[in-house]
């Protein structure tokens, strides 16, 4: 589902994308999990900084998403650092794998949160900044800041 806001509580957000990529596109897709990780994801050790997805036989899979151990799951606990399979339309997975082989396009995740029981991870289409890039959204959120604090102050001086 195309350029949906995240309906449930979320978990964890990928701050470093937002820094590091344009979003062009953003998909909605589930996760393929084990019971001790989703009882790690409802006390919220998760990690999402690093990761990416990958394509392989049809399938899309988030690569360096780090779930924490679960305390009490002794034996049943899973690698924190496993292959996650996304759960998509084949069309949508199809679509992604497509535009991800373009030069300069990468599909990132963006966030990860709960609908109801369920566990979903808002996925990105996203571009590469260049540091000059970088540089002009800092100094826009900057401005922006200096506004708002300057409006919150009372003080007039636009």
């Amino acid at each position: 589902m195309a350029d949906r806001k995240p309906q449930g509580r979320v978990i964890a957000q990928n701050k470093k994308a937002w820094h590091d990529y344009f979003v062009d596109e953003k998909f909605e897709a589930g996760l393929e999990l084990f019971g001790t990780e989703v009882k790690s994801l409802r006390q919220g050790a998760v990690n999402l900084k690093d990761s990416y997805c990958s394509f392989k036989n049809g399938e899309i899979f988030a690569l360096g998403m780090h779930i924490s151990p679960y305390e009490k799951g002794n034996l049943f606990n899973r690698d924190p650092l496993r292959p996650k399979k996304l759960l998509m339309h084949k069309r949508e997975i199809l679509r992604l794998s497509g535009k991800s082989a373009e030069k300069g396009f990468s599909v990132i995740p963006l966030s990860r949160y709960f609908v109801g029981s369920r566990v979903k991870l808002e996925i990105g289409l996203c571009r590469g900044k260049k540091l000059y890039d970088k540089r002009e959204d800092m100094a826009r959120a900057s401005a922006k800041r200096d506004i708002e604090r300057a409006y919150k102050g009372g003080s007039r001086e636009f």
